[in-house]
């Protein structure tokens, strides 16, 4: 049958490419005491040990509720502007 043609083109199937990666506990181990032997003859600069981490545990936490906190006290504030208004408005309709 396949030797006959036809009128629609079938895909061929796609492939699927993938790279394994994997963890090397010895090379890791390794990169480690050479940075620490570097540091101990002083032939790391003193950037490199200086690094701070700009984002850290909790910021985004603290970020949703720093922003909760102040959608609260809008609504507060306008439920407090809303009666205002509507006792004003009471005590001109009725005096």
């Amino acid at each position: 049958m396949s030797s006959l043609p036809s009128f629609f083109q079938t895909s061929k199937p796609k492939r699927f490419h993938f790279i394994p990666r994997y963890y090397d506990p010895e090379k890791e181990a390794l990169q480690q005491r050479i940075a620490m032997i570097q540091q101990e003859l002083g032939l790391t600069s003193e950037d490199d040990n200086n690094y701070v981490r700009r984002i850290q545990r909790g910021t985004m936490t603290s970020y949703f509720r720093r922003k909760l906190r102040k959608r609260e006290r809008s609504s507060n504030l306008m439920l407090v502007v809303i009666l205002a208004l509507l006792v004003w408005l009471a005590w001109f309709l009725f005096f």
